[in-house]
């Protein structure tokens, strides 16, 4: 009886640490006007809460009962897009083990919401001020905005948005960019008014709280004539005519001139700028595993302190060490967390195979064309899957170069295929080689056949003759360069040699060679398999015999020997390439399969 009640109690106690969810993936897509960060649960149980510190633009959203990896955490910069996102980081929440925060640093102060669907959260940011209107914002919001946990400090940093209109407008006309004008439309038509009694037209058309300072009551006065307008945007017109800007203090728009709000913002820099300089320095060593830490070392100077801040390596324990205060360090510890990553390898396997051109269909190719037959489906010329360049020979001529390429997607049993093939003599395999090397490293694969031929020299002394052996080669090279890209495709240039020896012309004499080589590049995705062909070899073959004399007999001498029946052949080189990136989460990139 004892004995099943204390399993009872340990079951209990195991499934209540079971979590609400996992998160599997974060993903970043910008919609037009909307940027969307896509957060991908195994169920449907995640519980989500967001709220906005305004004074350092970001958003943050917390899970709770959430468990993930380090390498769906991990970091990614997004400024090199036009939207409201720069950057996005998803952490462990400080103090908790089953909480994880995602901070979204954003442009400026534009609104969101958070839309809840089937195994998904999705937050959705608008890249200008004016996207979502506020009702949007309540009606989206599918989680109350919670900031009871938030810790002191970041308590101060709040800054609640409120439910009404007028802050909407006041974030608009303080904010830089592109501006989308909310406000109730309005006609005015003025002359010769101070913009000071303008502004209090709008003040009281509006109910807005407007103050000017005495330098901006100075404005001269202006002529207006404006037809249907919101009239923020007549304010902010106002404003730009007479070199006023706006400043915002709570839900009062503060106005005064330019030169006084720009020289206003100069002494607040410099008054940070002082407050650094009394910061207290702080020294921290960063261990560097993978990246080059003289080229991270120059990345890095760019962040530190200026006239203060001192960064120094150590190259026998591969170490950065930084000097500097403990913003600046944060800063340099993310950084070098996104740099030291492991450099992508790629494995690059191929297959050179020689084909008898009326067997090249079964293999995807015919007389060069990209579009052929695929044994694992129909590859035609509307497959979007495809790539193709083709220079295909003519019919009937001698010694040819033709490329192709095809990219396939199935191509589990190529090599039960070609084995099959090459049994039953339509093709030939020459090498299977693989090799393995880093991003935008060249790889090269060389095969060299090297025969021998007697050079015949005659002495100067004696007129003896000797015979000298004399190598001579044929060279098959294939060079690869590969460059993964940011969606996880991988661009392949390519470079092929094939070098080959015609026979022999007369004792003594060297083979002719014919030299035949391409060079392109081709994109094809993680795992997939490129085909590149066009190397030609041209045989032909003149077999009949008879009795001598009789056989050359004008008339009757095809009674005495056999049928005439010369035969040519055309056989064709191709190369099967398949590249995978074999340290896909080490170097930190995102699987799209």
């Amino acid at each position: 009886m004892k004995k099943g009640f204390f399993l009872s109690v340990v079951f209990t106690l195991i499934s209540s640490k079971v979590l609400a969810a996992e998160m599997k993936a974060i993903n970043f897509v910008q919609k037009g006007e909307i940027s969307e960060l896509e957060f991908i649960f195994d169920s449907n149980n995640a519980q989500a809460s967001k709220f906005q510190v305004k004074e350092d633009k970001q958003i943050i959203i917390d899970f709770s009962d959430v468990a993930t990896t380090e390498r769906v955490m991990r970091a990614f910069d997004t400024s090199e897009f036009s939207g409201g996102v720069v950057f996005v980081k998803a952490y462990k929440k400080p103090k908790t083990e089953k909480d994880i925060r995602v901070a979204v640093q954003l442009r400026d102060n534009v609104r969101s919401v958070l839309v809840r669907k089937p195994n998904r959260v999705i937050l959705q940011i608008e890249n200008r001020f004016g996207v979502f209107s506020q009702s949007k914002v309540e009606d989206g919001q599918s989680y109350r905005e919670k900031v009871s946990d938030v810790t002191s400090a970041e308590m101060g940093k709040l800054n609640i948005p409120r439910s009404d209109s007028v802050e909407d407008i006041l974030d608009n006309l303080v904010m830089s960019g592109k501006k989308k004008y909310i406000g109730k439309k309005i006609t005015m038509n003025l002359k010769d008014v101070t913009p000071e009694e303008i502004i209090k037209i709008l003040a009281e058309t509006s109910g807005f709280n407007i103050i000017l300072t005495e330098d901006a009551k100075k404005a001269p006065p202006i002529s207006l004539s404006l037809v249907d307008i919101p009239w923020d945007q007549a304010l902010d017109t106002v404003l730009e005519m007479n070199k006023l800007a706006a400043k915002k203090n709570g839900m009062i728009l503060i106005v005064n001139t330019a030169a006084k709000y720009f020289q206003e913002q100069e002494e607040i820099r410099k008054a940070k700028i002082a407050s650094l300089e009394q910061e207290p320095l702080l020294t921290k060593i960063f261990p560097i595993s993978f990246a080059n830490i003289t080229e991270l070392q120059g990345i890095i100077a760019e962040y530190s302190t200026k006239d203060r801040g001192k960064i120094s390596k150590d190259s026998r324990t591969n170490s950065l060490i930084v000097k500097d205060t403990g913003e600046v360090l944060e800063k340099i510890k993310k950084i070098v967390e996104l740099l030291d990553t492991q450099t992508p390898q790629v494995l690059i396997e191929s297959k050179i195979v020689e084909v008898a051109e009326r067997y090249s269909k079964e293999i995807g190719l015919e007389n060069g064309l990209s579009f052929g037959y695929d044994p694992f489906g129909v590859a035609g010329a509307n497959n979007s899957g495809s790539f193709s360049f083709s220079t295909a020979p003519s019919p009937g001529t001698a010694g040819i170069f033709g490329l192709s390429l095809i990219k396939f997607n199935r191509l589990t049993n190529l090599n039960f295929q070609l084995n099959l093939m090459e049994n039953e003599a339509k093709a030939k395999i020459i090498s299977s080689p693989k090799i393995i090397t880093k991003n935008n490293v060249k790889a090269e694969i060389t095969q060299d056949e090297v025969v021998f031929y007697d050079k015949t020299t005659q002495g100067t002394d004696n007129g003896a003759t000797t015979n000298e052996p004399v190598p001579q080669s044929a060279k098959l090279k294939l060079s690869v360069t590969p460059q993964i890209t940011n969606e996880g495709a991988i661009s392949l240039s390519v470079e092929l040699q094939k070098d080959s020896l015609e026979a022999q012309l007369g004792i003594g004499k060297p083979r002719p060679e014919t030299k035949r080589n391409v060079k392109t590049e081709v994109l094809v995705d993680n795992g997939a398999t490129v085909v590149v062909g066009g190397i030609y070899t041209f045989t032909t073959n003149e077999n009949h015999s008879g009795i001598p004399f009789l056989k050359d007999i004008p008339l009757i001498g095809w009674l005495f020997r056999t049928k005439y029946n010369p035969s040519n052949e055309k056989r064709e080189l191709i190369i099967f390439l398949t590249p995978r990136i074999i340290n896909q989460e080490e170097a930190g990139l995102v699987d799209r399969g």
